[in-house]
């Protein structure tokens, strides 16, 4: 006996995108079911489109399938009503995989209500969003290279990382370029040394006494250029995100006000979730979407593993780098009270992510209510001292343990 679902959407459409090839099938009220294959050139795009209004179509469903997606959505999204789907969510019956009967489960799924759409923001925060996933790959290139070219300063017996802490700083940078220009005598090298690393002259000399040879010479050139290259791009990538966020200045100053929040950190989080929470219904929603916080998996009674899900890894990667900061602040924010806590029982890595997630939820209600973060630990004193008696509490726990395992 086959049991259909009750029919939400009266008339729909089901894509299945490839790099060369879209296969639509069409299920409805008072139209017969239809499969067509289309090409993925613009003008065959909008045959698409031609044909799914003569067909009365009002809603679309596709997979999210790689980048392939995107040019069939923004021609699309002007037309109809789009539901972007994780692949993962639409599985079809085992043994039954062909792009037709992909498309025509899409459909059936679609015109089910059983389709729940992923988040796709407005069109200038999408453009944003690839600056600043753009921007992210590129310092990830950059530091690549600053990798590479320490390695070939050690190959020359330069140890100038064991004496700098920051190779690529101010004085690294002059003895770099110094060697660039055939200067390899380590006393003239060691003098170039500023601030505090004047009193490590004799022992920048040692580290600057190698064997640099036109080899060398010829291979730090490349990837200082390319440094240089990079250093370019990032600025010019920063410059038109300015301009991607004047609308935004507002939102970006209210996330600023978050302990480990910089600017750039809040331009990443805006061109990830936009400014319109209302998408999201409430903070768990969002956060369950970032992939920061713990996963539900119950079974008979029996809790399994809750790691966190995948998320959005660009995100989460931005909300890493802001509970890094946050948990470092010197003015005991609740975040780095917090941070301390849970490192003490479960690690840094996790207290990392449950200070991201608390990140998360500010920026959330922020962006929603419009108003800037607030310490409530500046704001009760019976906050404070209780902080302290848990504190306390912990410890004497810690000391009753360790005098168990004495005696």
């Amino acid at each position: 006996m086959t049991v259909d679902f009750p029919v939400i959407i009266s008339k729909g459409c089901g894509l299945d995108v490839h790099q060369n090839s879209i296969v639509a099938a069409i299920k409805g009220t008072d139209i017969k079911d239809e499969v067509k294959t289309f090409g993925t050139f613009t003008e065959e795009i909008y045959q698409l489109v031609t044909w799914l209004q003569s067909m009365g179509i009002s809603h679309v469903a596709m997979e999210s399938t790689g980048i392939y997606w995107k040019p069939v959505y923004n021609i699309l999204e002007d037309y109809f009503t789009i539901i972007l789907v994780n692949a993962r969510h639409i599985k079809n019956v085992p043994g039954h995989k062909t792009d037709k009967k992909d498309s025509l489960w899409i459909a059936k799924l679609l015109m089910s209500g059983l389709l729940k759409g992923s988040f796709i923001p407005k069109e200038d925060i999408r453009e944003l969003r690839e600056l600043h996933r753009m921007r992210r790959k590129l310092i990830h290139m950059r530091t690549t290279i600053k990798n590479r070219l320490q390695n070939i300063l050690e190959s020359a017996n330069i140890k100038l990382a064991s004496v700098v802490s920051d190779v690529f700083g101010k004085t690294g940078q002059d003895i770099i370029y110094s060697i660039l220009q055939g200067q390899t005598n380590p006393s003239i090298l060691a003098d170039l040394a500023r601030g505090s690393l004047r009193g490590k002259k004799d022992l920048l000399r040692k580290a600057l006494n190698g064997r640099i040879t036109n080899h060398h010479i010829f291979m730090l050139k490349l990837e200082i250029e390319s440094i240089n290259h990079i250093n370019s791009q990032i600025a010019q990538l920063e410059a038109q995100m300015d301009n991607y966020l004047m609308p935004y200045i507002e939102d970006v100053n209210l996330l600023t006000t978050i302990p480990g929040v910089s600017k750039q950190i809040a331009s990443g989080i805006i061109a990830e979730i936009g400014t319109e929470m209302e998408k999201f219904g409430s903070h768990k929603q969002l956060s369950s979407w970032a992939g920061v916080c713990p996963g539900n998996n119950e079974s008979a009674g029996k809790k399994y593993s809750s790691r966190v899900n995948p998320g959005n890894k660009y995100l989460k990667t931005t909300l890493v780098e802001a509970a890094w900061a946050a948990s470092r602040s010197k003015t005991n924010t609740t975040y780095a009270i917090k941070h301390k806590s849970i490192s003490s029982k479960r690690g840094q890595k996790k207290a990392t992510i449950a200070i991201g997630h608390k990140i998360l939820i500010a920026a959330y209600h922020i962006l929603r209510d419009k108003v800037p973060w607030t310490d409530y630990l500046k704001l009760d004193p019976k906050i404070i001292q209780l902080q302290r008696m848990k504190s306390i509490e912990r410890l004497e726990k810690q000391i009753l343990r360790l005098k168990a395992n004495v005696l």
